[in-house]
């Protein structure tokens, strides 16, 4: 009798780049949540809406630091030696200067904030805005190791910014508690920035110094296709700014502190899929820029990541909806149960957004627009619901998952065409 043989599939003893930057950013998003519920534990309710609305402040400047990130990733993927590093020169030069101009409006208008947001001090945004050219600079650093495809140093970089606010941060709140914690949180956000430049380019400094008389027409670089590509770029990123985090400043605005806190909370854990989703979208990108330069298909690669999203999606809103209670006493205690019904409901307005999000960078990476103004147009109209429906935190969330169900119908749609589009013209 002969006896089949077979051979038992090889286990990697390596990681890929590609394995070791997920396995990172699945590390590095485990270290911000740990932050944002030690932050929500240590703090209660009406402290932890300080700290909230300076982090929720930190994601709507990240707009920008992202436009930053992707146009760096981009043309990093394009452009190779002295045209890279003109291109290096160029975009360091406007991100200090972003940078210098957004951190001398917070810090002149700290006290208007304070009075608009109803914190406890105005010093947290002080402290804030002296970080913020840092933070561009950080953008830059990665967005040249992103496409560049060093994962490896890019992974670090959000290793030691999440490690260094995380650890400084909450041993500050617990040696020092008689120390107002939204002064330590701002402390802790802007030093993390410090950090996060490591490892850094060198080749950062060293490219502002090469002088543009030296260089042949040939290594001119595109300079109106990269201003186009960055303003559209920098529109959809404050549309994305908008959704994700437009709920949190109006609640923020329309409710009192302890609501205000407690709706903090559904959104951090609501969100889980959203920061999860966020690492197939650093994948994507210069990969789907690779593939329509070398002239391949692009679509199998989205419905890859596409289908990793909807499968993460379905299992979070499930666990929501079947064991809110034991989810938000997990991650908050007791404190926060009253805000347990909504959760599954927000974890779904998230999840519809995390893939009607893959598909919008998806069309920016191949110059493809209109689903950008189409975002733009659906977050203005999510602040409008929810400006004009606010009764209670249920109808916040209910509006946002009708806003998030046009958001992904009209992404989809565009996309069903452009691919029937396609294939009438071959």
């Amino acid at each position: 009798m002969k006896i089949a043989s077979f051979t038992i599939p090889a286990i990697p003893r390596k990681l890929s780049p590609e394995q070791l930057f997920m396995v990172t950013i699945l590390f590095v998003n485990g270290g911000n949540y740990l932050y944002n519920l030690l932050l929500g534990r240590i703090l209660g309710p009406a402290a932890f809406s300080d700290a909230a609305i300076l982090i929720t402040f930190l994601l709507i400047l990240s707009f920008v630091g992202m436009t930053f990130q992707i146009v760096s990733a981009k043309y990093a993927v394009l452009y190779k030696d002295k045209k890279l590093s003109l291109f290096t020169q160029s975009i360091t030069k406007y991100a200090a200067l972003t940078g210098v101009c957004i951190g001398v409006l917070i810090f002149v208008f700290n006290k208007e904030l304070q009075e608009l947001f109803h914190t406890k001090t105005a010093t947290m945004f002080v402290i804030f805005s002296f970080g913020i050219p840092l933070y561009f600079l950080m953008s830059i650093n990665r967005g040249l190791y992103q496409g560049q495809n060093v994962m490896n140093k890019l992974a670090f970089t959000y290793q030691t910014e999440m490690a260094s606010r995380l650890l400084l941060t909450i041993a500050a709140i617990l040696l020092f508690p008689d120390f107002p914690p939204s002064i330590i949180v701002a402390t802790g956000i802007t030093v993390s920035f410090v950090f996060g430049l490591y490892p850094f380019q060198k080749n950062i400094v060293g490219d502002l110094k090469i002088k543009k008389e030296l260089v042949s027409a040939d290594d001119l670089i595109d300079s109106k296709g990269v201003f186009t590509f960055f303003m559209l770029t920098a529109f959809y990123e404050l549309t994305q700014i908008i959704i994700n985090n437009s709920d949190i400043i109006l609640v923020k605005h329309y409710f009192d502190n302890e609501q205000a806190g407690y709706y903090a909370s559904l959104a951090l854990i609501g969100r889980v899929v959203y920061f999860v989703a966020w690492m197939f979208v650093m994948l994507l990108l210069p990969k789907v820029i690779q593939l329509k330069k070398d002239g391949k298909e692009t679509q199998p690669l989205l419905m890859k990541y596409v289908s990793y999203i909807a499968v993460l999606s379905t299992v979070i809103v499930l666990v929501t909806f079947l064991f809110p209670e034991t989810v938000v006493n997990l991650m908050f205690g007791k404190e926060y149960l009253s805000i347990a019904f909504l959760l599954w409901k927000y974890a779904l307005a998230t999840s519809i957004f995390a893939i009607a999000n893959i598909f919008a960078y998806y069309f920016l990476s191949i110059n493809q627009y209109i689903p950008v103004v189409v975002s733009a147009i659906i977050g203005l109209t999510q602040i409008g619901l929810i400006v004009f429906f606010h009764d209670s935190l249920e109808q916040v969330v209910h509006v946002q998952i009708i806003a998030m169900v046009i958001l992904l119908f009209s992404q989809l749609s565009f996309f069903f065409y452009q691919n029937k589009k396609n294939v009438r013209l071959r």
